[in-house]
């Protein structure tokens, strides 16, 4: 396809068809700032006429402005009304870039520019030119804390300019991509919320024993239970509990794990930095808060099970880690428990935790836990990892 004589335009930025013409902004439409009317004088606010602040932006349509101003503040300041249709952009800070089509008349702040009479370009391929032209809108504005631009900049700008119906056509393949993209994006969220739940059901499976198939010839977890506390007395197996597999058994958590109050292991500093090499410990999503540079104090016994004596959050922990502080157990299982196990419990029976009760020694270590044969506990721990692992592989995939 042959590209456009413009010999008007030097050092255009790319070519485009004959049919097409390199302009800039400022050719056109026309283009005003607005103005933010002296806010000591409680009569100029409050009014009917919509005041727009760049923070109401929304890359789309404007349905909704909630302060107004009166008349005589745009009478005595330089706020002006913008018709219907305008199409706004934000000139300063933060919101810079940001963009919006007024779908009632409207003032704005001084922080955003408006165009309002269009020549030979239709307002929506007017937006997309502007959405598309964001990052280097934002480049020209310095790109610091206080990015800013200028009118002047914004009407400078040069922009390639079709026909008006092929602006009309652009503008509906446009619409038809993003349309599309929002639908892959809808489709996304709802997998994610599928594994999500996905993996909170295999977890559940798990600890009731239909995740995987019983051998009849394990040995039962009431022997291996006794093994643990040879004194103590093991009634809650299946001739109690029903619902339990055969050969499961049921204890208190207390009963195969010791805990350890982390006062040795509290991290002092609180320069963290991703540079150290010592993740520090506390409660939450992700648990690792930062690192640590401090050589001293670095618990390395494990794995463990790190719990939040607060939130009741609880983690598996296979690394060596500081803890932020004393709220944080660390849980150490019985060797002839698998912890892998006993994690995937803690991860699905959570008590809700109040940030003024202490729940480890109160309540969570009475929690009951069923218990199957030893060898069953490493096929369901074999058997959540691999399911995970693919579940995690299709997550990162999306």
């Amino acid at each position: 396809m042959k590209t456009s004589d413009t010999p008007h335009y030097e050092n255009v930025p790319f070519e485009i068809p004959e049919n097409w013409v390199w302009t800039t902004l400022g050719n056109i439409g026309i283009w005003q700032s607005g103005g933010t009317p002296s806010r000591s004088n409680k009569s100029y606010y409050g009014g009917n006429i919509p005041w727009l602040k760049t923070g109401d932006l929304n890359d789309g349509l404007i349905t909704n402005i909630p302060e107004g101003i009166t008349e005589e503040a745009v009478t005595n300041s330089s706020a002006k009304i913008n018709p219907t249709g305008s199409v706004l952009m934000a000139m300063y800070g933060a919101t810079i870039g940001k963009l919006g089509i007024l779908t009632f008349p409207a003032t704005t702040n001084q922080a955003c520019c408006a165009c309002i009479e269009y020549y030979a370009i239709t307002q929506y391929y007017l937006f997309y030119f502007l959405l598309s032209h964001r990052d280097i809108f934002i480049a020209k504005g310095g790109g610091g804390a206080q990015p800013n631009i200028s009118k002047e900049i914004i009407v400078n700008t040069a922009i390639p300019l079709p026909p008006l119906p092929e602006q009309e056509r652009i503008i509906i393949e446009i619409e038809r991509w993003f349309a599309f993209i929002d639908e892959i994006e809808q489709n996304k969220t709802d997998l994610q919320f599928i594994i999500k739940k996905t993996k909170s059901k295999i977890l559940d499976l798990a600890i009731h024993g239909k995740l995987v198939p019983q051998d009849p010839n394990d040995e039962p977890a009431s022997e291996l239970l006794k093994r643990i506390n040879p004194s103590a007395k093991i009634t809650c197996d299946n001739a109690h509990y029903t619902q339990l597999p055969k050969g499961w058994a049921i204890c208190r958590l207390e009963q195969i794990t010791d805990y350890e109050q982390p006062t040795d292991y509290i991290v002092e500093s609180t320069d963290y930095d991703t540079s150290y090499s010592t993740p520090v410990l506390t409660a939450g999503k992700s648990f690792i808060i930062g690192y640590t540079n401090e050589t001293t104090g670095i618990y390395s016994n494990l794995p463990c099970i790190i719990f939040d004596d607060f939130t009741t959050d609880s983690k598996l922990v296979n690394f060596p880690f500081k803890v932020k502080s004393s709220a944080m157990k660390i849980l150490k299982v019985n060797q002839n428990v698998e912890i892998d196990y006993v994690a995937i419990f803690m991860s699905i029976t959570r008590l809700i935790g109040d940030t003024h009760k202490r729940y480890w020694i109160s309540e969570y270590s009475k929690l009951e836990i069923p218990i199957p044969p030893q060898k069953e506990q490493k096929r369901i721990v074999f058997a959540v990892h691999s399911i995970f692992a693919k579940l995690d592989m299709i997550m990162e995939s999306l």
